[in-house]
């Protein structure tokens, strides 16, 4: 199982130090770094992690005032040179408080609770949802889903054998997909990875029908392919 991640500090050595012990964990993924915690909560807008390093002091706004911006927050794992501020950052439902400098051995430790974490979370997950169709709400299960497209506030379930309209945006769909299961490949499209039966460099083939990667997002081809083998 891998750990996607991104962290938020607004001091760049601190970054540095993360992006180093995160190259000696295996199972994480540490896909960005951001000192600007809006570019931060932008790029989640669109995008889903498991996990958040996350500073607490910083300009503009803190890591607790993040978390609570956030309509569906990431497992946190903060990191700050407070002690102060560990109370506050557990009752935010925190997996672990990395005071700094902390040692590899201690960020190793914050990521296996937070996989322990996904593992126990994972056995949980629902294997369907409901989709709103008009007034009705269809329940449709998440293996006969092979892709999902968006046309402005629209979205076409495109199942095994029917097609469903709903009301909805990607990214409010997001939120209610495991994203083990499924990535976001264009801004048009949602695909299930274990319907994908063909991955080009530029587009990939689900049930005979082409579908476009999209160069700005994070799950290119290899991405794709490196997610599917952990299915």
């Amino acid at each position: 199982m891998i750990l996607t991640a991104i962290a938020i500090d607004d001091e760049p050595q601190a970054l540095e130090v993360i992006r180093l012990h995160a190259a000696r964990v295996a199972f994480l993924d540490l896909k960005a770094t951001f000192t600007d915690a809006f570019e931060a909560m932008a790029w989640l807008q669109t995008n889903q992690v498991d996990l958040l390093f996350l500073d607490i002091k910083m300009p503009d706004i803190s890591g607790l005032e993040v978390v609570n911006c956030l309509p569906k927050a990431p497992m946190i794992v903060f990191t700050t040179a407070y002690s102060d501020y560990a109370v506050e950052g557990f009752n935010l439902d925190a997996i672990d408080y990395l005071l700094k400098p902390f040692s590899l051995a201690r960020f190793v430790k914050a990521c296996n609770k937070v996989l322990e974490q996904k593992t126990l979370r994972s056995d949980e997950e629902p294997d369907f949802l409901f989709v709103k169709t008009g007034y009705d709400e269809e329940k449709v299960m998440l293996s006969d889903i092979l892709y999902i497209e968006a046309e402005g506030n629209y979205l076409t379930y495109v199942l095994k054998n029917r097609k469903l309209l709903s009301r909805q945006t990607m990214t409010e769909l997001q939120q209610h997909l495991p994203a083990h299961q499924f990535a976001r490949v264009h801004r048009s499209y949602l695909v299930a990875l274990s319907k994908i039966d063909k991955i080009g460099r530029q587009e990939l083939t689900i049930a005979g029908h082409p579908i476009p990667i999209g160069a700005s997002y994070e799950d290119t081809a290899a991405t794709i392919r490196a997610k599917i083998s952990q299915l």
